[in-house]
């Protein structure tokens, strides 16, 4: 394991702190969802008590290495500056003379924000010159932006060999440790529910689930793939099929039966032959799909089904929606899944919460606040939980 951010001596330092600040603007510039935000307050208010000068890099978008105005991260700092107790600064780029000359005023308690990373191609390229450029900013490293840490980018990883002090942030640590234990020592029964559009991306996670779960729900679009593979071979309309994975999700059903994990697929959903908010709908049994219908949620019977079996759970991790949560015909299935995980947080059970669309859709629902832990980062949580090293994580083990 990397070192702790409180294992550190930061006093009347300068530490360069890598957060997660890509996070969703409205057309006015306006921070619309400030999690990922409130996520970091906690290491940098460490950090600040400590007496050490704070300097935080972050991306938001995808740039390609192009100035665009509407990535600025100036939005971010102005929505830090209504959260936080200090003299926060706001730099027009990341690297270069202006910015080295600021970073050189700070003063213990307050706090450098620097422009968007990904304004530079050096920084998913993890270029050498533009590593240095960043690391001559500060006298010690602190990774805590989880949601970039499947990436080898030059603020996660090709900096860290610049400093003698490098740890992770309280956020990064506390993910590890959430997701970690969730797969290695949870309390059982451990049930997953798995949904999302497709199988695709989540071949490593569902091999390794298959060896630790007591339970796995299959939900959303991915849950046709399974449907309609052998042994079951259902019709299932127009819904989505990756029929190239059906060898894969054939394998997954035998493997489960081979190690006694209780898979279970949807036996109703809600179909139509639209996807649209004023869609006409109609819920039915899974052996009544046909032609041109497709399945776009959940239906009553399967989310009392996966509800009975959420209710005898002592861990729940979830991983992607039950249907198109974003339009109002197809959302009552995850809704129902997220208000279940609030009511069983509530009586100690424990409850993760894969980030990405799941963590989107507890959002929607005004449920963010009531599982015992939301990832914010969701193709992060998809490697480590699939027992991937993450570049970024590892990077913070690594000696000068």
């Amino acid at each position: 394991m990397p070192k702790h951010v409180k294992d550190l001596d930061v006093k009347g330092k300068k530490v360069f702190v890598r957060t997660d600040y890509n996070v969703p603007l409205d057309s006015d510039g306006n921070v619309t969802d400030d999690f990922r935000i409130i996520a970091s307050l906690p290491t940098i208010e460490y950090l600040l008590n400590q007496g050490a000068a704070v300097i935080l890099a972050s991306h938001l978008g995808r740039p390609k290495g192009s100035v665009v105005p509407e990535m600025s991260l100036a939005p971010v700092a102005k929505r830090l500056k209504e959260l936080i107790k200090a003299e926060i600064q706001f730099a027009p780029d990341c690297i270069g003379p202006d910015v080295v000359a600021r970073a050189e005023r700070l003063k213990p308690g307050q706090i450098l924000i620097l422009e968007n990373l990904r304004f530079h191609a050096g920084e998913t390229d993890n270029d050498t010159d533009f590593s240095r450029g960043l690391a001559e900013l500060a006298d010690v490293y602190v990774n805590d932006a989880f949601g970039t840490a499947h990436r080898a980018h030059a603020s996660n990883v090709g900096m860290t060999p610049y400093f003698e002090q490098k740890a992770a942030g309280f956020l990064l640590m506390k993910e590890i440790d959430f997701l970690v234990k969730a797969i290695d020592s949870p309390a059982r029964p451990f049930t997953v529910v798995l949904g999302g559009s497709k199988v695709s991306g989540k071949i490593d996670l569902l091999k390794r689930l298959a060896d630790v779960a007591d339970n796995i729900l299959i939900g959303g679009g991915m849950a046709f793939t399974f449907l309609s593979a052998a042994p079951l071979n259902h019709d299932v309309g127009a819904s989505l099929v990756e029929a190239d994975k059906h060898q894969f999700a054939t394998d997954v059903i035998n493997l489960c039966l081979e190690k006694g994990v209780n898979l279970v697929l949807p036996s109703d959903c809600v179909a139509s032959r639209e996807i649209k908010e004023d869609a006409e709908c109609q819920e039915l049994p899974i052996r009544s799909l046909e032609g041109d219908l497709m399945g776009l949620d959940i239906g009553h019977r399967t989310v009392k089904s996966f509800n009975t079996i959420l209710e005898s759970s002592k861990t729940v991790l979830w991983n992607g929606p039950m249907g198109v949560f974003e339009m109002t015909p197809f959302q009552e299935g995850t809704r129902s899944i997220a208000q279940k995980l609030c009511d069983i947080t509530k009586k100690g059970v424990t409850t993760i919460v894969g980030g990405g669309d799941s963590a989107a859709a507890l959002k929607k629902f005004g449920m963010d606040d009531c599982v015992t832990h939301t990832s914010t980062g969701g193709g992060a949580s998809l490697e480590l939980l699939s027992g991937i090293k993450l570049p970024a994580f590892e990077a913070l083990k690594g000696a000068k």
